[in-house]
């Protein structure tokens, strides 16, 4: 459970990230840097596949297919939705809307994967859940009375950023639920041939988006400086350190994450995204959290340790021996 934990927070870690190159290119389109920075994730998975190509040949075609599923809604369009989101209501907002993945997905899980994982009863669930949801609560209240104070705010904006921000949110649930499918029925294999094969899987789709973005760019408006934009060096870098570190790292500490822990406890670890988003958004910003942002953070953090001490075993199953059993066999399996 706690290397799980560990590996949960590595990748909360890294993914924070994303949430603060929309702000650092705020001259770049969001369908651009999320073309832009798939192409670099596909691009670093490049060489690691050629190393591991033996791996690589183990995989039939219907792996393939499911890679393109995930990076299509995993990657691509959650990627979009935030950027867009990201550029018109800033980070915080958005981090908080993306922050109720952990109730979303855990509810998902406990209503969908009671057979492989157990079912956790509500009445245990509720306390993490409700510490979880309050503390968004609380980092939401306090970004939405900096919104209507600030002057020149825009209302409609970031409504919009709000609802941009929803779609990542229905994205990201179906994501990590898919991909625990995959990491489950597939225990033996190396998680890294599967964020790598993701990388590799997301390559043609992310060049043939960027393709298509600057030519309908070029026919509309004809004066966006292709390829790279105005800024071409910093693009470049940060797209790379995006793929790199959030991309490819992050998917990797997720998978081995996603092979030791229940789904339903898995997906309120994401919490460690929502936390890192908003203190990478806080330092960029060059400011103290309030009082009532470091109270949610704590609630958020809580409802965390409430999850990790919580097991979805033999103990609290519909079908105690036939789950329970299988639960232990997967345990072994991924160490």
């Amino acid at each position: 459970m706690w290397i799980g934990t560990l590996f949960a927070l590595a990748a909360g870690l890294l993914w924070g990230l994303v949430f603060i190159s929309p702000l650092l290119l705020p001259d770049y389109p969001a369908a651009m840097l999320s073309f832009g920075r798939y192409i670099a994730f596909g691009i670093v998975a490049l060489p690691i596949a050629w190393a591991g190509r033996r791996q690589f040949a183990a995989l039939a075609r219907a792996d393939w297919i499911e890679a393109g599923k995930l990076v299509l809604v995993g990657n691509l369009l959650y990627y979009l939705f935030l950027a867009s989101a990201i550029q018109r209501a800033g980070t915080p907002l958005v981090a908080m809307i993306i922050g109720a993945l952990p109730v979303v997905i855990s509810i998902a899980s406990n209503i969908r994967d009671a057979k492989r994982d157990g079912r956790v009863p509500w009445r245990r669930l509720a306390p993490s859940l409700a510490l979880i949801a309050a503390g968004i609560g609380c980092i939401h209240h306090v970004e939405i009375m900096r919104v209507e104070t600030a002057p020149g705010g825009d209302p409609q904006r970031y409504a919009l950023g709000a609802v941009l921000a929803l779609g990542g949110v229905a994205c990201w649930t179906w994501y990590p639920l898919r991909n625990a499918d995959w990491m489950r029925a597939h225990a033996d294999r190396d998680p890294r041939t599967w964020a790598t094969a993701q990388g590799i899987a997301t390559l043609p789709l992310a060049l043939a988006g960027y393709v298509g973005f600057l030519v309908v760019g070029r026919l509309s408006e004809g004066a966006w400086p292709a390829p790279l934009g105005p800024r071409p060096w910093p693009f470049v870098g940060m797209m790379f350190a995006m793929g790199l570190l959030a991309s490819w790292v992050g998917t990797l500490c997720w998978n081995e994450a996603s092979k030791r822990l229940p789904t339903t406890v898995a997906g309120q670890l994401m919490v460690f995204e929502t936390l890192a988003a908003l203190g990478y958004a806080l330092a960029l910003r060059g400011t103290v959290p309030p009082v009532l942002t470091a109270v949610g953070a704590g609630l958020l953090v809580a409802g965390v340790v409430s999850a990790v001490r919580m097991r979805g075993d033999s103990r609290v199953v519909d079908e105690p021996r036939t789950v329970g059993a299988a639960h232990g066999r997967e345990s072994d399996r991924s160490g």
